[in-house]
């Protein structure tokens, strides 16, 4: 059936989908890989904010306790820590301060997280936190000025419902933590954004709590945070893992939760941060790498701005090592780009939305039309995906539409169109095919990076009544983007394409043979 598109808008797009994205813990931005693959990010995506873990751990070192004569002193050192904002900022990326863990220095215990050791225990003392948080914060004000810092959200730890984030998984502990934390936050400035609670998939029964204690104690919070991933258990195999998926549609469900679970409460109107989403939890699960994902994801990211204010994708990069560093280019990290900046079909999904008009035409359960203010319209459309693993999807998938022409007088549109799938833009099907080479020499990256670039495909269709049939076959799990841009013909007169030719004299320019 064909899907008429309306004359005009319907709506706005939502950018919610671009107000952050994940990263690795935060001193992994001093490498150049890094930074490189963030630099190709914002040319061809443009995020706005980034929230990595380990502000505050020992691999940033700001919290810097000695001794001096036989008195206990803490200096703060922000040298990591410019360099890493200075380079964000220069990138046109801002900071969503995630504050944790704890400093070795200041912790009072020994349990910790990830390859790297984030510290997960409560301070040993409240007061000297304080002064962490308010020497943190006070510095990044003096540097950048309140203005800028005003605009960076700033959560208080990650994911506290879980006893391998939060040491014992003690919400009343948390609660004493985001208190003391926003306190010291506001002292520095009342306009600054603080929030939480950041709670895991499997923590939003610790909204209402939350929100009934800032509410008795009078506890700042400016927004309230949480995740959102559909995996399920983990079976290992030797580095790496294999989980079932439920369908992307319960994403969606877990966006709306926190406003549903809050309603009737003072914080029922705060704004609502998705700080990390992901199809799975673990940075080892090759289905981040595939066709798949960007065609399982492609629903998510066209409705998710409809139910909250951001949801960040977790991770921008594959630059990331939480269970120590990856053995092969592709071993199922979490990044939208590979290492050396390989780009995936995920990483292609955003680059199309990023191409998307800021007004919608249409949705539909495989498709959306937008169209910005010059009258370009783009058609984001992805075919189905079964999470079962049990029924194959179709080989090809159908999407049909009838676009208005807004621009008088066109008699075609240019038609541009750019696709993934498992036969186009699938490095993980090249690496595949290649024989997986863990460490692919020059001629290989060579290789990788030209089969992870899109298909490309473009004609001139006619426009019949102002409108524009467009009929698009889909292949399998694939996302493609449709630009549809109406044609001024300015050809001179004389121009004849079908004749590019100039026959000898005395020859026919159609049958080439002597005229008798």
């Amino acid at each position: 059936m064909r899907v008429q598109v309306p004359d005009q808008p319907v709506g706005r797009l939502s950018d919610a989908w671009r107000f952050c994205v994940g990263t690795g813990r935060f001193d992994l931005a001093l490498r150049r890989d890094y930074q490189d693959s963030l630099a190709l990010v914002q040319r061809e995506i443009g995020f706005r904010h980034i929230r990595g873990h380990g502000v505050l751990s020992d691999g940033v070192g700001v919290h810097q306790p000695y001794e001096h004569r036989g008195s206990r002193r803490v200096r703060h050192s922000f040298t990591y820590l410019d360099q890493v904002v200075d380079a964000y900022l220069d990138l046109g990326i801002r900071p969503f301060v995630e504050l944790g863990f704890m400093p070795t220095g200041l912790a009072s215990g020994e349990q910790t997280v990830f390859w790297w050791r984030g510290n997960i225990t409560p301070p040993a003392s409240w007061s000297e936190w304080a002064d962490l948080v308010r020497g943190t914060m006070t510095h990044l004000v003096d540097r950048y000025g309140l203005d800028e810092v005003r605009g960076w959200p700033i959560e208080v730890w990650n994911e506290p419902d879980l006893d391998i984030f939060w040491a014992g998984a003690d919400r009343a502990g948390y609660h004493r933590l985001y208190e003391v934390t926003a306190t010291a936050v506001k002292e520095v400035d009342a306009e600054l954004r603080v929030g939480g609670p950041a709670v895991s998939p499997g923590g939003p029964d610790w909204l209402l709590p939350f929100a009934e204690f800032v509410a008795d104690r009078g506890v700042p919070v400016d927004f309230v945070s949480r995740h959102a991933y559909t995996s399920g258990p983990a079976r290992h195999v030797p580095f790496g893992t294999r989980q079932t998926l439920a369908p992307a549609d319960r994403l969606l469900e877990q966006f709306a939760q926190p406003r549903a679970a809050l309603a009737g409460t003072p914080l029922a109107d705060l704004p609502v941060h998705i700080t990390e989403f992901n199809s799975s939890y673990r940075p080892d699960n090759p289905i981040h790498d595939t066709a798949f994902h960007a065609a399982y994801l492609a629903p998510v990211l066209a409705a998710g701005g409809d139910l909250v204010d951001s949801f960040a994708y977790w991770t921008f990069s594959d630059v990331f090592e939480e269970l120590g560093i990856p053995t092969t280019l592709l071993h199922g990290g979490f990044g939208l780009l590979t290492h050396r900046q390989i780009r995936k079909p995920t990483y292609h999904l955003y680059a199309f939305m990023a191409r998307l008009g800021d007004r919608v035409l249409a949705r539909g359960p495989d498709h959306l039309v937008t169209r910005d203010a010059t009258g370009r319209v783009a058609v984001l459309a992805w075919a189905p995906v079964d999470v079962t693993g049990r029924e194959p999807v179709p080989d090809r998938h159908t999407v049909a539409l009838s676009v208005p022409v807004t621009a008088p007088d066109t008699a075609s549109v240019y038609l541009r169109r750019s696709a993934v799938s498992e036969e186009a833009g699938n490095v993980f099907a090249a690496w595949s095919q290649l024989g997986c080479p863990a460490s692919p020499d020059a001629r290989q990256l060579d290789a990788l990076r030209e089969a992870a670039e899109p298909a490309h495909d473009h004609r001139a269709l006619p426009v019949a009544a102002g409108r524009v049939e467009v009929d698009l076959t889909l292949a399998r799990h694939e996302v493609t983007l449709v630009e549809l841009t109406p044609v001024v013909d300015r050809a001179p007169p004389w121009w004849d394409a079908d004749n590019l030719l100039d026959p000898p004299a005395g020859t026919s320019p159609v049958e080439g043979t002597a005229e008798r």
